[in-house]
């Protein structure tokens, strides 16, 4: 009963987000752009989308192995595209974390280690993604003049930096206080993982171009969207806003985070002094190619053959309950 009420709300929240976020445009506007869209620049997008799950595939290799799972690239490529799908379906923008840490359960590398391997990957993407946020700063302020604005952009860029040095501090502690309870044992044991992944000299270095290199593509893959309705926006507004929607749209409030992008990209491109439209139009063939590239993985899921459990309510520490 909770779940379906869990459901429910987050359906709830997604479209009256979504109508918050048409109400501020000219429907009209955007609806005869989006109907001359130039293929050419979307096949771009999507061909980025692509690559970027192969990075993503590779990023989650060293960080497995890293946790004591050594994986092939070929298995690890075909579970990140099989998360592709369940990131779209299941309503929560982790329900593709949920997949494939069963998947790699499943594979023989326990509910442990597999939900370590994810969380700290989940991280990493994350952390590298606020680094991104704070570092574009002194950018995004002559963009963006709205004080408010101004702390909201600090406030999540920090927060998630200072989020992820309190999970590492974590690892740090004593051992006889965290392992009275096992959501704190496991936290420590992820977190002695991820400063087991410091320490790697061959894999954190990958790790980190892989991120870098992950939201850069982000970037242009929503640039090449901007393009394909030629919308008059250059690559450098869209580096400076689209991140920290991103950021934003991490929190799973809401389906698949759609609301919370249109939202989120209509209000960040007024604040800069960009057409509405533009935003709204920017997150919704953003959404639609990452909608594309879900059932790609959908595909992949159905040819792998691969059963997997429910996971509209993935669990927490029940996945958690096999030692490593």
């Amino acid at each position: 009963m909770r779940r379906h009420l869990v459901l429910l709300l987050k359906a709830a929240i997604s479209i009256l987000l979504l109508y918050v976020s048409l109400r501020s445009v000219h429907l009209e506007t955007v609806t005869e752009r989006l109907s001359r869209l130039d293929g050419v620049w979307l096949a771009v997008a999507l061909a980025l989308l692509t690559a970027q799950v192969l990075l993503l595939a590779v990023r989650w290799r060293e960080i497995a192995a890293v946790c004591g799972v050594p994986v092939a690239l070929g298995p690890a490529v075909q579970m990140s595209f099989i998360a592709t799908f369940f990131n779209q379906v299941l309503p929560s923008t982790v329900g593709g974390d949920a997949a494939r840490i069963w998947l790699l359960a499943r594979k023989g590398g326990g509910w442990a280690t597999a939900t370590y391997s994810v969380l700290i990957d989940r991280i990493v993407g994350v952390l590298v993604l606020a680094l991104i946020v704070l570092a574009c700063l002194p950018w995004t302020m002559t963009l963006i003049h709205d004080p408010v604005a101004r702390a909201v952009l600090v406030l999540i860029g920090g927060g998630a930096v200072a989020a992820t040095l309190v999970f590492l501090g974590i690892g740090m502690l004593p051992r006889n206080l965290l392992d009275r309870l096992m959501l704190t044992r496991h936290l420590a044991q992820a977190s002695r993982m991820a400063w087991r992944l410091c320490r790697s000299v061959p894999a954190a270095p990958v790790v980190i171009l892989c991120s870098v290199a992950i939201h850069v593509m982000t970037v242009a893959i929503a640039w090449c969207c901007m393009k394909a309705v030629a919308a008059p926006v250059g690559f450098a507004p869209i580096l400076f806003l689209m991140p920290p929607v991103l950021l934003i749209a991490t929190v799973p409030i809401s389906i698949a985070g759609w609301g919370v992008r249109e939202t989120s990209m209509v209000v960040a491109f007024g604040y800069a002094g960009l057409s509405p439209n533009d935003g709204l139009m920017l997150s919704i063939l953003f959404g639609a190619t990452s909608f594309a590239v879900g059932v790609v993985g959908g595909l992949v899921w159905i040819a792998s053959g691969l059963k997997i459990g429910s996971l509209s309510q993935p669990r927490g520490t029940e996945a958690l309950a096999d030692k490593p």
